[in-house]
């Protein structure tokens, strides 16, 4: 291989180890393979364009080019024509549309991300860019040492986006391969020189080798730049130490406000795991029934719900009495609670209202009390927490609730705001559904039975999205998950002056055994909470197929004012249930949260989400493989050629036995054969020679050997009998073995890539063009004869009639004057 191939694979691979620190900024990896094809063909093309006589800036702008079509080609499918083969006249409105929307989602979503189209395109696009800067200064323009600056920038950004995702392994790999491209380089350097003369060693001995003193400090730095890191978080003053900057002391949420509930929340959703995220034990006879909250989005402004507190509390060892609860000497549920390193930037899932939680580490959670959300102030506090809750078990009774005062003016004026740009349809279609409804307790199940009534259907296919729009979008066609729900029943009810709040956090875990209950990825879940006055925030359930009702939903049609201590008796959901299943692989939690019939359209919506069974991948490999096809044409047809020149044995060539007399066609067959060798190993055909003289020619310019130059001179000797003595002179000899002599010879004296451009892209192979354009042509002639006497024949007869009309006025003319 020669130097300037081996940089442009070095380049290659060095620029695709560093874009593996980019993985884990989304939740699926498939992107990487669009990536890595991506810089395959990047560096393919650039090979090819330097092999051309070209100006060196022509080949970054060439590559540039082929970047941008097969941006094209693998995100604007949708304006593409052939299946998304090739770019169509909307491609670049495609494209747009998903480069917007990507950039949308850079603002919205949380690391990991969802794999949306405008993500990845970002992605794939900047490894691209990379990808020709790294081989434009390595093999282009030969500056290996500076391709590390576009590396270094690949691998800061990837690595500084991860965060705690990152891993030392990255940073292995991206300096692993930058180190390869830069021992490629400095050998070419070194071997510029020529033979390096070593000298004696002090033993009177020679190594005969080049010391690997480079290769050892190379490899020797990226060891020490793994194991540093490992002892220097260990000091703890001085620059190096984590808490030089300083701390203001404050109580403000810090990091833990950097996380939007919401939008991590709809990529679990929509993106569901059986990855056990926590586990816990409840001591309560209701524990299969009770939600996990982490948190609640309290402020609506159009655009989403969100935490609008801005300052925290150091976390408490008791809560303070949660907000309208009358009577806070309640029953308590304890329940002691594990995560697992799965659950990552998560605020402290807790049943709701909590009086209390334990944890190892107070300092590292704050609290949010008007929420009564328990805030993390750095992402590695709730990796692998133990801790225990104490909650309070509030059982209101639906009539207690249906005859519950109205709530105080602030908190009316707090959680009843909503946006002016807020759509007319909501107010309107709450004010519709709850028209027969005379409290607010009825008022919000109206809105529930409305919900989970036929009417609507839970599809985590539905574009994400909590703002006044997507409200609008969600009430017109009554698709979504729960997010959508849980966002658009709390601004209904708040049009109906109902308090109200969207809380996040999980539904109940399945239960494992001992009163163990596990939560996966799939209890991922949001719910409106509203306010009624003596009971504070109380849950409730639209969405349907997910989680349970809570047991105050149940109709009693006895008021009562009295509160009650003990257990209401349980009520059905009236959420539609799932159709029961056959399948082993459909538990009883499953038909619960309705997933045993979406299996199918999880495995359809999982493919597409595959970028390999893509229609735009399958279109660009098989563009790839016909290039590929194209480009091994000239290697197959010359093969051939010569195996068709060079028949020996039972076939017709100039290789038959001694005996064998060989024709003027075989014996020109192998002097061709020997002219097109020469050619293809850099000595072009000169065709005002005699065969002799060009023999000549070849053997200087070759200097073959002495075996080679009696093989061509051979050649040569028997093509100018045919050519120049009289007919019925026949030759005996085989040829062909002096055919194979002679290339011996002339690949002997070849260099590396002389040789390989001979079996890759031989010149000869020029000749198969012309054939082909000698072929056209000749078509194209005889497609103009033919034409040309289709068109005689049909218009003859039509010619003959008209001359034959203008004929006779003339005769009729001199008939008269004679």
């Amino acid at each position: 291989m020669t130097t300037r191939a081996k940089l442009t694979v070095y380049s290659a691979l060095a620029t695709a180890l560093a874009s593996l620190c980019l993985t884990p900024l989304l939740t699926t990896r498939s992107w990487v393979t669009h990536a890595f094809l991506v810089i395959a063909v990047i560096a393919a093309v650039g090979a090819g364009l330097r092999r051309a006589p070209l100006y060196r800036w022509t080949v970054p702008v060439g590559q540039l080019l082929v970047l941008f079509l097969l941006i094209l080609i693998g995100f604007a499918g949708s304006g593409s024509l052939l299946g998304g083969v090739l770019p169509g006249p909307s491609s670049l409105r495609a494209l747009d549309h998903v480069i917007s929307s990507g950039l949308d989602d850079v603002q919205v979503y949380a690391i990991p991300a969802p794999p949306n189209p405008g993500l990845r395109l970002i992605l794939v696009a900047s490894v691209g860019l990379v990808a020709v800067v790294v081989d434009t200064v390595a093999v282009t323009y030969r500056r290996s040492a500076l391709a590390g600056l576009p590396l270094l920038a690949l691998y800061s950004v990837g690595n500084g986006l991860s965060g705690d995702h990152g891993s030392w392994l990255w940073f292995a790999l991206a300096s692993a391969g930058y180190l390869v491209l830069l021992f490629a380089e400095g050998q070419d350097r070194v071997s510029r020189w020529g033979r390096v003369f070593h000298g004696g060693s002090r033993d009177g001995t020679s190594s005969g080798r080049v010391s690997p003193g480079g290769r050892q400090v190379g490899v020797l730095a990226l060891v020490a730049a793994l194991l540093l890191p490992v002892v220097l978080p260990q000091w703890e003053s001085g620059l190096l130490s984590p808490d030089s900057g300083g701390s203001s002391g404050k109580s403000s949420i810090g990091s833990g406000t950097s996380l939007d509930p919401l939008v991590s929340l709809e990529s679990a959703v929509t993106k569901p795991t059986n990855n056990e995220l926590l586990s816990y034990t409840l001591d309560s006879e209701i524990a299969d029934q009770v939600y996990l909250r982490t948190g609640a989005l309290d402020q609506f402004d159009g655009t989403n719900w969100r935490l609008g507190s801005t300052t925290v509390n150091d976390l408490p060892s008791s809560f303070p009495a949660p907000e309208g609860l009358r009577d806070a000497n309640l029953p308590r549920i304890e329940g002691d609670f594990q995560i697992s390193d799965r659950l990552e930037k998560s605020w402290l899932p807790m049943p709701y209202p909590a009086a209390s939680v334990q944890v190892p580490n107070r300092s590292d959670w704050k609290l949010d009390p008007l929420t009564r959300t328990v805030l993390p102030t750095n992402d590695r506090a709730i990796r692998g927490l133990r801790y225990h809750v104490s909650a309070l078990d509030l059982r209101p009774t639906a009539n207690e609730l249906r005859t519950a005062s109205t709530a105080p003016q602030d908190i009316r004026d707090h959680y009843t705001s909503l946006p002016q740009d807020l759509p007319p349809v909501v107010a309107q279609q709450a004010r519709e559904v709850t028209a027969k409804a005379t409290n607010d307790y009825d008022r919000a199940m109206a809105l529930v039975n409305w919900f989970t009534g036929p009417q609507f259907q839970y599809d985590t296919a539905v574009n994400g999205g909590t703002g006044s729009n997507a409200i609008a979008v969600f009430l017109r066609d009554r698709k979504g998950f729960c997010v959508h729900f849980a966002s658009t029943m709390a601004a209904m009810a708040r049009t109906l002056k109902i308090p109200s709040r969207v809380a996040v956090g999980f539904t109940p875990g399945d239960a494992k055994g001992g009163n163990v209950y596990s939560v996966t990825g799939r209890m991922y879940h949001a719910w409106p909470e509203l306010y009624f006055s003596g009971y504070g925030w109380l849950r409730f359930e639209p969405t349907p197929s997910r989680g349970n009702q809570p047991r105050y939903t149940e109709q009693s049609t006895t008021p009562t004012t009295a509160p009650t201590q003990q257990p209401t008796a349980s009520v059905q959901s009236s959420a539609p249930v799932a159709a029961p299943t056959d399948s082993k692989d459909c538990d009883a939690k499953q038909r619960q949260l309705g997933e045993c019939g979406g299996r199918n359209k999880a495995v359809s919506s999982a493919a597409e989400d595959s970028w390999l069974l893509s229609g735009q991948v399958l279109g660009s490999a098989a563009v790839v493989v016909l290039v590929i096809a194209l480009l091994l044409v000239p290697m197959l047809w010359r093969s051939a050629l010569r195996r068709r020149r060079l028949g020996s044995g039972g076939r017709r060539g100039p290789g038959g036995g001694p005996a064998a007399g060989l024709t003027d066609a075989q014996v020109l067959a192998a002097w061709d054969e020997l002219i097109d060798s020469a050619w293809d190993l850099g000595i072009p055909p000169d065709e005002s020679r005699t065969p002799r003289s060009a023999a000549r020619r070849i053997t200087e310019k070759a200097k073959l050997d002495a075996d080679s130059a009696a093989a061509a001179g051979r050649l040569a000797l028997a093509t100018e009998r045919v050519l120049y003595a009289p007919a019925g002179q026949v030759t005996t000899a085989p040829l062909s073995a002096d055919v194979r002599t002679a290339r011996q010879g002339l690949r002997a004296t070849a260099s590396r890539a002389g040789r390989t451009r001979a079996v890759l892209l031989p010149p000869s192979s020029a000749q198969l063009w012309w054939r082909i354009s000698d072929a056209l042509r000749a078509a194209r002639e005889a497609v103009g004869t033919g034409a040309g006497r289709v068109a005689a024949a049909v218009t003859g007869p039509v010619r003959r009639v008209v001359s034959r009309r203008k004929r006779e006025p003339e005769s009729e003319q001199a008939s008269r004057e004679s």
